[in-house]
């Protein structure tokens, strides 16, 4: 059983990291599974914006794999992804110093493919030390099959499984706010 702590998000302890979401990669998902991916993100940048936390974006090889989709790019104050060719961001260099870097102990990790580069990104993040909360609503791979291994092979490996909307308001706690309207509305 996780000690109450890990599950708990608070928005000076996370940092939402965003793996590799790029036009090619995007082009070969389900439609369905792309727009919800794509609603899903955009929602948590602008929630994490919202509450200052800070956002790290990834792309695998985009010389063969294009860049971050337009979407996600332009939702991104400041956006300067990092490159890498590992599946697992902790592969880059400057990946794991960047976070350590932002003080933060807990990441909301997103992005595909849920069962190659995020599994392998949640497995090295444990690793590490970090306590990693898995958006099962803002990750995604190419079958739902591999969708579900990736979150499943992930929560045995210690990952909490968490959604969009039980981040944001996990990281609100209160009603009745700015924030509180603010973030609500970006989940309709």
């Amino acid at each position: 059983m996780a000690d109450v702590q890990d599950l708990r998000l608070s928005p000076d302890e996370c940092v939402l990291v965003v793996v590799d979401v790029q036009e090619r990669l995007m082009a070969a998902m389900p439609e369905e599974v792309r727009t919800q991916l794509i609603s899903r993100l955009r929602a948590l940048i602008e929630g994490a914006a919202r509450l200052e936390i800070p956002v790290v974006a990834t792309e695998q090889y985009p010389r063969g794999l294009g860049h971050t989709v337009n979407e996600i790019a332009e939702s991104l104050p400041e956006f300067s992804p990092l490159e890498k060719i590992t599946f697992s961001c902790c592969g880059a260099e400057a990946f794991l110093p960047r976070l350590r870097g932002l003080g933060r102990t807990k990441v909301l990790l997103t992005g595909s493919e849920t069962h190659v580069c995020c599994y392998q990104t949640a497995l090295d993040l444990i690793e590490n030390g970090f306590i990693v909360h898995a958006v099962a609503d803002a990750l995604c791979s190419r079958t739902k099959l591999n969708w579900k291994t990736g979150l499943a092979s992930m929560e045995r490996a210690g990952t909490l499984l968490t959604t969009t909307e039980q981040a944001l308001f996990d990281l609100l706690r209160t009603a009745g706010t700015e924030n509180f309207k603010a973030v609500s509305r970006l989940l309709k």
